[in-house]
């Protein structure tokens, strides 16, 4: 019998936890085309949320396309329109054949190298002239209008990870770029979400940068602590095991509530219950994840400096006013002027988020790492 809990991966049907609201939201802006923004911390879903969104609004409306575009390790325009190109044709034509074809079609000003893979049927590679490509770059960032038009179709085009175009060089010429061509389209939209929340703000919040504005903007958050108990409850019964609501709210608490955790602390739990889930049962399991990942926690906790070290054992023993005198002393962080050097190198370093004007980890298992493992703080020490 497979876990009922995934994580690190796009949940399924059955693994997906609610979201019906945000669902909701999405299927609007499909529907109206409405270019649409998704911000959060990591592993929070969002990858999760648009497939399955996309999944359930295409059973409904068979005349949009979805084109689905991940730049993990995308670092340069070249490789963009690259790939950007290629998805769009796999998108949108079914048969190898039929993409080469509207390749010469939709291309006017250059012909692009096609290759073929006999041994992978689906595979379409193109080779882009870039010199010809940096001249009309437009013909390949209105390449899904132009074919949404000829095919009489809708297109959703979804980029994952798109804060990394600001690593391209001249990465405001292209951000003005795409912005110049997209915002004309009417008969494509556009999904862009990320797995870095700092970087995506000052891309889409920022008035001073190209995509200020761009679309809306949805700020996601954690699933509710009630949402969590029907959902472990439920996984748990179909795979005929037992866990209480309570305890199912336990799990959830334990990992505030983090999807990414809440579904990897479930499947810790799920594999130790023979037939019913304990109490006891959950906290060796979240001992054991703690200690699964020390070894990660203690190597990004050796890389930081000791003012930024210190710094996270204020955020933990319920400090608010860093820049204050005795904060300053009692931790050792050298100047007021430091302590906003050293806020902004963790929130670059994706450690802490600054989130509704209070300083939170981002990774509630490290920071219960270094609550209890690294700092060794007593519950009176700290805030929570």
């Amino acid at each position: 019998m497979g876990t009922p809990f995934i994580f690190g991966k796009i949940a399924g049907r059955l693994e997906f936890a609610n979201r019906k609201k945000e669902i909701k939201t999405l299927e609007q802006n499909f529907t109206a085309l409405t270019n649409t923004i998704l911000i959060s911390p990591r592993r929070w879903g969002k990858s999760s949320l648009v497939a399955r969104s996309a999944q359930l609004f295409k059973r409904k409306n068979k005349h949009f396309k979805f084109c689905f575009i991940d730049l993990y390790d995308i670092r340069s325009e070249e490789s963009f329109y690259k790939i950007f190109a290629e998805e769009i044709f796999k998108a949108t034509h079914n048969k190898w054949e039929e993409r080469v074809r509207n390749a010469q079609k939709f291309f006017k000003q250059w012909i692009p190298q096609i290759s073929f893979n006999p041994q992978i049927d689906s595979e379409f590679s193109l080779g882009l002239d870039w010199q010809e490509v940096k001249k009309r770059p437009e013909e390949i960032l209105n390449l899904a209008e132009k074919i949404a038009k000829d095919k009489k179709i809708k297109i959703i085009i979804c980029i994952d990870e798109f804060q990394n175009i600001s690593t391209f060089e001249n990465q405001l010429a292209i951000q003005k770029k795409l912005r110049a061509n997209w915002q004309k389209h009417k008969h494509v939209s556009y999904i862009l979400y990320g797995s870095k929340r700092h970087m995506l703000m000052d891309v889409f919040t920022s008035p001073s940068m190209p995509f200020y504005k761009f679309g809306d903007i949805i700020f996601l958050e954690k699933i509710d602590n009630k949402e969590w108990k029907r959902f472990i409850v439920k996984r748990f019964k179909e795979t005929e095991k037992k866990i209480t609501p309570e305890l199912a709210g336990i799990i959830a608490l334990l990992v505030q509530n983090h999807p990414y955790y809440v579904q990897q602390l479930a499947q810790k739990c799920w594999y130790r219950s023979n037939t019913e889930c304990s109490k006891q049962i959950i906290l060796e399991a979240h001992e054991s994840l703690m200690a699964q990942l020390g070894m990660l926690f203690q190597s990004i906790t050796d890389g930081l400096k000791t003012t930024q070290v210190n710094f996270l054992k204020a955020v933990l023993k319920g400090e608010t006013k860093f820049s204050s005198k005795r904060v300053i002393t009692d931790y050792h962080l050298g100047t007021s002027a430091n302590v906003k050097r050293i806020r902004e190198a963790l929130i670059n370093k994706e450690i802490v988020e600054l989130i509704q004007g209070k300083i939170e980890f981002l990774d509630p298992v490290y920071q219960c790492w270094l609550t209890g493992f690294y700092f060794k703080l007593t519950k009176q020490e700290c805030l929570k």
